[in-house]
């Protein structure tokens, strides 16, 4: 039975009506028109419809809506202040770390979860940040660059 649920995305307050289990990738996606997510997989195993969710990254394709309750959570659409790319969009962008696309929201929430807690991270605590997001592009030299460039900029 659908039920109303009212979500905390983005640091605004939304409402979306549908049944407590449906996927809130479907929810961001189709009711709120988000589409920083992506869907990739459906099973929570590539990483393409990763958002934070309390600042940690969940796989919104296997995240039933009804189970985030009034946890703040926030998508790559985001990340933008103003109409401002977050210093890790922008680096992205200088670094040409987005080949097809299909990786990147997952990359670029991943790496905010992980300079969100570690303003400076190695090259190897990157890789390991990342390691759950697949890339079948061959841009994981590009995308680590990135987030070096993004960790300095925002030191």
């Amino acid at each position: 039975m659908p039920k109303t649920f009212a979500l905390n995305v983005n640091a605004a307050r939304k409402s979306a009506t549908c049944d407590g289990a449906t996927p809130l990738l479907y929810v961001l996606r189709n009711d709120l028109g988000l589409n920083g997510p992506q869907f990739g997989c459906g099973s929570g195993q590539c990483g393409a419809c990763t958002v934070l969710i309390g600042g940690k990254p969940a796989r919104s394709c296997v995240t039933p809506v009804g189970s985030v309750g009034n946890a703040a959570f926030t998508t790559l659409d985001g990340l933008a202040a103003k109409g401002k790319p977050h210093p890790l969009q922008q680096a992205f962008i200088e670094a040409q770390a987005a080949q097809c696309g299909y990786c990147t929201n997952g990359m670029i929430m991943s790496a905010k979860a992980l300079l969100d807690r570690n303003k400076s991270p190695s090259e190897n605590q990157i890789k390991q940040a990342l390691a759950a997001n697949l890339c079948r592009c061959g841009v994981h030299n590009r995308i680590v660059r990135a987030v070096q460039r993004a960790a300095k900029e925002m030191a």
